[in-house]
């Protein structure tokens, strides 16, 4: 197999599957803001109880009432309802003391139909509730019947104004009527047949003002006497479980809406692989096997899954290849437990030995159990048998120190525990110090994931790095890892005319650039290995 260079895929600015992930794997901290939501909104009910409450209904009738009217001329009377005026009658209705001002605050109207309205009181008592409603709607119905009055005597008042002018106009006709039936009058019979008739037009047209002023000054009494209460003042029961329910569901609503908010945001700032894709390709490893955490399974089903992993890793892990170093980032306990897995495995065939280097853990204490295989400190020295190293690549890890515990590693990572950041520092510690990562065993995966965590574009990672370093021990004859053959190169020579390629002399001068030989391949890996290594960094 032979890489290839090729430009990066492009990142979308969020990732929607990634962050659907993250907010469902913090499902307890959405969970939790709902149901504190939910606590307060019930508390806020139990500890503000409604105040005593009366309603009574109000049919309103109007003169320009239409069948299709959107409510326009009922919400002006309500307008006019929470208005000082109507709340100072009331107020003078009951003999209070109160201001109108701080009476509005307490009662409020609302438009049901076009012609109904509702109005709604609060008092310290019932029967205050019901004695306010009953004031109000007689305040609202006695000013709506001024209001309909004043605008009759004003239609009236125009009327018999114009009827007065008329008047005025009919008084100069007589009079010109009086002077043309003298005897010294010039006017003759046909001008004075015309002030006649100007004069009767003028009579009749003051008679029928005088009427339209007398029906107007009535007025449209059936509009006034069509206001009326239609439902009387009632109290309205108050159900403090019901308003605890109401307003619980509220609070829980709006907790639901935050946690989730905070835990995509979370999702997306703190940026935390949890795919197995994001972290095989953070990492440059190939994810072998998953562990779910061990409270969310059985016993018994938790045991078979950590045996069925163990046993793929130890298939992994060679005699040959030197020591195994089990290294884990966010889950010491199942690391521990992973490689007392692995240890047993494998004693079946070879002598096997546990180095416990877990940092302020005893391997033993965090496993739970005692152990098959023989447990020693990091500090003991071991001449034979295969040593499988437990150690962390959790923040604080003495690097420097990770060599000594095995030529190979193991990662057992948590998802979702460590950053990008963090991630992209333990591969670039772990290639520094040579440590090819057998691979990735994933604890806690997400268990709607689907992608994939295997890398399929580098020969230095998972186990297809494996065959170069292992090629470098056996023709060094030494278990460094870093002692790979190296041979200097001069710079290529430009080809000649038809010629395809150059021949490469060796040197021993000093270059100004290093080049190293390709590590010869296994034989029967040859067909798919094909890699080199570079152990030194330019001058």
């Amino acid at each position: 197999m032979t890489t290839t260079d090729r430009p990066p895929a492009a990142q979308p600015l969020i990732d929607l599957h990634r962050l659907l992930t993250a907010i469902r794997r913090r499902r307890r901290l959405w969970v939790s803001t709902a149901v504190l939501g939910l606590l307060a909104g019930a508390a806020f009910a139990f500890l503000t109880p409604q105040k005593p409450t009366a309603v009574t209904q109000l049919i309103v009738l109007h003169a320009a009432d239409q069948p299709n009217d959107s409510k326009s001329l009922i919400q002006t009377d309500v307008a006019v309802l929470e208005t000082s005026r109507i709340a100072g009658a009331a107020l003078t209705a009951l003999n209070s003391t109160a201001s109108p001002e701080q009476f509005l605050t307490t009662y409020s109207g609302e438009g049901v139909t076009n012609n109904i309205m509702q109005v709604t009181v609060t008092a310290p008592t019932y029967r205050d509730a019901l004695a306010r409603a009953q004031a109000l709607a007689d305040a609202f119905i006695a000013d709506h019947r001024q209001r309909l009055q004043a605008a009759a005597d004003a239609e009236a008042q125009a009327l018999l104004d114009q009827r007065d002018d008329l008047q005025r106009e009919l008084n100069q006709v007589d009079v010109q009527i009086v002077e043309a039936s003298g005897r010294n009058s010039r006017v003759g019979p046909a001008e004075l047949q015309s002030l006649y008739a100007q004069r009767a037009d003028l009579a009749s047209r003051v008679s029928d003002f005088t009427g339209r002023a007398n029906e107007a000054r009535i007025g449209e009494p059936q509009l006034g006497a069509g206001t009326q209460i239609v439902d009387g003042p009632r109290a309205v029961g108050s159900s403090v479980l019901a308003s605890a329910v109401t307003t619980g569901g509220i609070g829980g609503g709006f907790g639901l809406f935050a946690g989730l908010a905070l835990a995509a945001v979370l999702g997306v700032v703190r940026d935390r692989p949890v795919l197995r894709r994001d972290i095989s390709t953070e990492l440059g490893a190939s994810v072998i096997g998953e562990l779910p955490q061990p409270r969310r399974l059985r016993y018994a089903r938790s045991d078979a899954q950590r045996a069925r992993v163990a046993a793929t890793v130890a298939r992994a892990v060679t005699a040959e290849g030197g020591p195994v170093s089990v290294l884990e980032l966010g889950c010491p306990r199942v690391a521990a437990t992973l490689a007392l897995e692995v240890a047993k495995y494998l004693a079946k065939d070879t002598k096997v030995v546990l180095v416990d280097d877990l940092p302020h853990r005893d391997l033993t204490a965090v496993a739970g159990k005692a152990p098959a295989v023989p447990v020693v400190d990091g500090s003991e020295r071991l001449d034979d048998g295969l040593r499988i190293g437990v150690g962390s690549v959790s923040p604080g890890t003495a690097w420097t120190d990770l060599r000594r515990l095995g030529a190979e590693t193991v990662l057992v990572v948590r998802a979702g525990k460590a950053s990008t950041l963090w991630l992209h520092t333990v591969a670039r510690q772990l290639a520094d110090l040579g440590i090819p990562v057998i691979g990735i065993v994933l604890v806690a995966p997400d268990p709607r994931d689907r992608t994939d965590g295997t890398l399929w574009d580098g020969l230095h990672t998972a186990l297809r790095g494996r065959a170069t370093f292992a090629e470098a021990r056996r023709v060094n004859g030494s278990a460094n890892v870093d002692d790979h053959p190296t041979t200097w190169f001069a710079p290529l020579p430009a080809a000649a005319a038809g010629e395809r390629t150059a021949t490469l002399q060796p040197v021993h001068a000093e270059l100004p650039t290093k080049e190293f030989t390709p590590v010869t391949p296994a034989e029967n890996t040859e067909a798919h290995v094909n890699g080199k290594r570079p152990l030194d960094r330019e001058g």
